[in-house]
């Protein structure tokens, strides 16, 4: 057992709280075929990252932007396959006035689905990417998130489920704690802390204890 003194907790969405994989699969499936794309090697660096970040990969600028809004417009259609991940609901209904604030690489619009579907409530603090110039790995958005919670970064407990969130935490100055919700443990090394999910979390006074 480990525990982490913290002033607030910034949490990834996808794949930490929520788990939209099905669906996120079988959207870049459908959307990969339309523009020529190998859907397997599109979805091999997609998670964690903002839409438009990853087809500007794939595809010259005068075609992304449409083509990220079309992808966006795919995943707004489905909704079969989203639900909480272990231990996220008794862990944010348990937070007992410790803050705490979501940063996620999907838009407004797709986190408003998600989380209802989930039953994740939201918090009033939310970061997307509708609301950073830079997606993850950069750090611009637990940099806004602690800073809309009036607490330092250094002061904060990221939770993440992928390489680039990882990055993006620590490069933030936050302590990590990643959950193999959606990666093998060998690919979240880059994090402090490593759980199997968010069972394994439960709030102290003044921070969290992880084992």
């Amino acid at each position: 057992m480990v525990t982490l003194a913290c002033a607030a907790v910034l949490f990834d969405v996808d794949g930490t709280l929520i788990d939209s994989t099905p669906l996120i699969e079988r959207a870049a499936r459908l959307w990969a075929v339309e523009y020529g794309i190998d859907a397997e090697e599109f979805l091999s660096g997609a998670h964690g990252r903002r839409t438009g970040d990853r087809v500007a990969e794939f595809l010259p600028p005068e075609r992304a932007r449409e083509a990220a809004g079309h992808l966006d417009a795919i995943e707004a259609t489905l909704t079969e396959g989203i639900t909480a991940l272990p231990g996220a609901l008794d862990l944010l209904g348990g937070m007992d006035g410790l803050p705490w604030a979501l940063v996620t690489s999907m838009d407004r619009g797709q986190l408003a689905v998600r989380s209802d579907v989930a039953g994740v409530g939201l918090p009033p603090v939310v970061v997307t990417a509708d609301d950073v110039v830079h997606g993850k790995p950069d750090p611009s958005g637990y940099r806004l998130a602690a800073d809309r919670l009036g607490v330092d970064p250094a002061r904060c407990v990221v939770f993440e489920d992928a390489p680039a969130g990882i990055a993006a935490g620590r490069a933030a100055g936050a302590t990590v704690v990643a959950v193999t919700t959606s990666h093998d443990p060998a690919e979240l090394s880059g994090a402090h802390h490593i759980v199997r999910d968010l069972s394994f979390v439960r709030p102290v006074p003044g921070g969290l204890r992880i084992g």
